[in-house]
């Protein structure tokens, strides 16, 4: 199927920002090492069937993609998805085996359309073409157009899978569908009451005691992380501009094209059609611009790799005889990036994964350039003293303090709310009363995915679990926020409005039926799992993480 690809393109796009993200030389991505690293291991069998070394990598590549194609990142640049490569490796072995078992058959139509399906995700981030993808993606990270055909494959099977194994999750009988319809969808009339953390700041004594005090139990909140500085070089964004426009010689026909394809909050400091398409023509030329420093770097970075041994002062030795300026960063710490320099989190990440032997970084690209860094300097954890940091000491004390005396506020106007309800009085009454303004919310169910009035100040869901937990008429309990303290009171639950049920019923019970027909599949796979995998590695493996059931986008 996709060995026609590059000969005959028969499923390209229309042509849009012709700069693409492009991924370093395969010596910097974690593909590369897979086979000198998993060959000859024993991977043990699969329900009696032996892994083979290239059974293990095919799969450990296929996980990899499926995790960049689900989320749009390298499992090595998403340090927040828990990802373990040995464990998805070996669940995505048995799922392989399931399909070959139950004679799952891929066809290529079906196949195609998936694969158009997932590359079309990715036009935001500028992939113009399939064979784009493949060229500046794929194949800087050490895959062939092979790898993604084996996985597009094997994910079309596992939602086969899914069709076949949870087939029970789909008899769900309409009636059990309205009820639940209408569990999720009846809206709740509610008022709340906040108790403002800066209310009470103004009130709050600090006693030179009582601060050393809460200092020494907080030295933890106080410690400064192991730091780094770390000498680099910039190859600037501003210094690429004139030579990327040159490049661009179809630059009008490309903003043209784009334009017509812009979200509508695009740009919306522009206020017309002309002022839009300026600033698209200004981001086409600095991406275009960015890849020419992107390559800059990596020139100037395969030249240092090159040098034996490695040492951090090489750095500056071929910076000097290439006339690139030198600089050193601020410290900075795991969580963070220096200050001054345009990058994100994967500056941080590289940085730490610096060593005496391997003392250089791939090329990192930030908003302003690409860069490429050398081990400086390592600034051990410490503590400073509380004379050092005594200002934040003390608004961190008065703010605790002030949060607790909200809460025994938002705690006291509770219990007079219950006694007085008690003595048939209202809420609206108490209130007035106490001279307190409640606010009357917007209505909400189950199903709601958004309340801006509450969200910033308490978790969603944790407001909802309390608002449906409370009968009509009567307060939740107390809930401490981000900003102090807060009490809901319930006036009403509103009836469900038919007509509306009527229009989304449909797609709630279709949308129903496929959440249902995954935790079937889910509890299958746990289930395969617990004998197929027994006699691999993982021993005894954790349930089986959720393969997705559908393609998300990248962002």
């Amino acid at each position: 199927m996709f060995g026609t690809i590059r000969k005959h393109q028969t499923w390209l796009w229309a042509v849009i920002i012709t700069v693409t993200i492009v991924t370093f030389v395969i010596y910097f991505g974690p593909q590369s090492r897979v086979d000198s690293s998993v060959r000859s291991a024993n991977h043990g069998t699969i329900n009696g069937k032996k892994i083979t070394d290239q059974d293990f990598i095919d799969a450990y590549r296929e996980v990899h993609l499926h995790h960049f194609m689900m989320s749009g990142r390298w499992p090595d640049e998403d340090k927040r998805s828990g990802f373990e490569p040995e464990r998805e490796t070996y669940q995505w072995l048995l799922i392989v085996q399931k399909q070959q078992d139950l004679g799952v058959h891929v066809g290529d139509q079906a196949a195609q359309q998936v694969a158009r399906q997932m590359l079309r995700a990715f036009e935001r981030m500028g992939v113009s073409s399939p064979q784009v993808f493949f060229d500046k993606i794929l194949l800087p990270r050490g895959y062939q157009v092979e790898d993604f055909e084996r996985f597009v494959r094997h994910f079309v099977g596992i939602q086969e899978l899914i069709t076949t194994v949870g087939l029970s999750g789909k008899l769900i009988p309409p009636d059990q569908a309205r009820s639940l319809y209408e569990r999720d969808h009846r809206e709740l009339e509610t008022e709340a009451v906040f108790f403002w953390t800066t209310n009470y700041e103004a009130s709050v004594q600090a006693p030179p005691e009582a601060l050393a005090e809460f200092y020494t139990n907080q030295l933890a909140r106080y410690r400064i992380p192991d730091r780094l500085q770390v000498s680099y070089v910039r190859f600037e964004l501003t210094n690429y501009l004139a030579q990327a426009q040159s490049q661009l010689t179809n630059l009008n026909e490309i903003v043209d094209l784009n334009f017509q394809r812009l979200d509508t909050n695009a740009f919306p400091e522009a206020k017309t059609p002309e002022e839009k398409k300026l600033k698209l023509r200004e981001k086409v030329i600095e991406q275009q611009a960015l890849n020419l420093a992107r390559a800059k770097a990596l020139d100037f970075a395969n030249v240092l790799f090159a040098f034996n041994p490695p040492r951090p002062e090489n750095l500056r030795q071929l910076a000097e005889s290439n006339q690139v300026p030198v600089q050193v960063s601020q410290p900075f710490d795991r969580d963070s990036v220096p200050l001054g320099l345009e990058v994100g989190a994967d500056f941080a990440k590289a940085a730490f994964s610096l060593t005496t032997n391997e003392p250089f970084s791939a090329p990192i690209i930030g908003q302003d350039g690409a860069y490429v860094m050398a081990l400086d300097k390592s600034l051990p954890s410490e503590t400073p003293a509380l004379d050092q940091i005594r200002d934040r000491v003390l608004a961190d004390y008065k703010r605790g303090q002030a949060m607790r005396m909200a809460y025994q506020s938002a705690t006291a106007f509770a219990q007079s709310l219950t006694n007085s309800l008690a003595q048939g009085k209202t809420f609206t009454n108490l209130c007035a009363d106490l001279g307190i303004k409640p606010l009357s919310l917007p209505r909400f169910s189950i199903s709601t995915r958004s309340l801006p009035e509450v969200e910033d100040l308490v978790p969603l869901s944790q407001f909802k679990q309390a608002a449906f937990g409370t009968p009509p008429g009567k307060p939740t309990p107390v809930l401490s926020t981000r900003a102090g303290a807060m009490l809901l009171f319930v006036k009403a639950k509103l009836p469900l409005d038919t007509s509306k049920e009527q229009t989304e019923l449909p797609a709630y019970l279709a949308q129903l039926r496929r959440t249902r027909q995954q935790e079937a599949f889910d509890e299958w796979l746990r289930r395969e799992s617990e004998t197929g995998l027994r006699d691999t590695p993982l021993g005894r493996p954790q349930p089986p993480p959720k393969i997705g059931a559908k393609t998300a986008s990248a962002s």
